[in-house]
């Protein structure tokens, strides 16, 4: 019986189709995306990607907001939070931030371990505009180590509710632009699990969530629709479009916010009735505490 041939193995060589100009193969070993001897497997292609493809639709913000900037002024502050291992800042840092002379990136996150190894790897490479902090969400909105208003504040694959987190410290900080791409979400779908008895004998909307796993995927894409809801509740001009194909990663949805101060009433109380529809009313009072002042 003939061998079955083993998968391919990509060389250093063999990732210069996936390496943008000028990116730092250095950094990509560091992150543990390339491996010592430069090698490439398929998991770490596709969380490269997906970086890459995000970086896409955050350069053209960064652009705007630099040919923006006063002269004199400390440049570009972007806040990545929910950082985990920081992939997404450094890379970000990498392809932008390295070759100006302006612009910080803050990594926030809660684990201590991970922000001393980025600030460790940071130092090592000489990404001086780096700063990380081990902060919780209610910290990281009020803590003097941050800068007052934030120009970008990003979340990649912030689980559960850390996706809310990151829209609460953008709240806070002003910032000019958000960049999110949800995770699991489980607090709405507990909600919906909680109801359901109750709601399928009110009305046949229900049949929507009956099942435990539609329950899952119900919740998930509700409490997208809300974030979104809510993001333009509060001044924000907001796009959800794919970050990659779904073959890469099903946490694939992609939200951006740019600030244009227009609140529109009529999303607070699109988001009311939604909850109303839903039995979510309490969980909407809970997790989008700014609703009432745009209602």
């Amino acid at each position: 019986m003939p061998k079955k041939p083993s998968a391919p193995r990509h060389s250093l060589d063999s990732v210069g189709d996936i390496l943008l100009p000028g990116q730092s193969i250095e950094l990509l070993k560091e992150l543990h995306i390339l491996t010592r001897d430069g090698r490439l497997n398929q998991d770490t292609r596709r969380k490269l990607k997906q970086v890459h493809h995000l970086f896409g639709f955050i350069k053209p913000l960064l652009q705007d907001l630099e040919a923006a900037q006063p002269q004199g002024s400390a440049g570009i502050t972007l806040a990545d939070h929910g950082a985990g291992k920081s992939y997404l800042g450094f890379i970000l840092y990498d392809l932008f931030f390295r070759e100006r002379s302006q612009g910080t990136i803050y990594g926030i996150e809660t684990r201590q371990e991970l922000v001393d190894r980025s600030a460790a790897l940071a130092q090592r490479l000489g990404f001086a505009r780096m700063r990380f902090l081990a902060l919780s969400s209610e910290a990281s909105a009020h803590t003097a180590d941050l800068p007052q208003q934030m120009d970008v504040v990003t979340a990649l694959h912030a689980c559960d509710t850390a996706t809310d987190d990151a829209i609460a410290f953008g709240l806070h900080k002003q910032a000019r632009h958000m960049v999110l791409v949800p995770c699991c979400q489980a607090e709405a779908a507990a909600h919906l699990r909680q109801s359901k008895a109750l709601q399928l004998a009110r009305t046949p909307l229900a049949e929507l969530w009956r099942h435990p796993l539609h329950t899952r995927e119900m919740g998930s894409q509700i409490t997208n629709v809300m974030r979104c809801l809510y993001l333009e509740s509060q001044g924000y001009r907001v796009t959800v479009t794919e970050l990659v194909g779904w073959e890469h990663s099903l946490k694939n949805e992609l939200i951006l916010a740019s600030y244009n101060g227009q609140k529109k009433r009529s999303a607070a109380q699109r988001m009311q009735a939604l909850a109303e529809s839903f039995g979510l009313e309490s969980w909407l009072q809970q997790r989008f505490p700014r609703l009432l002042l745009a209602a």
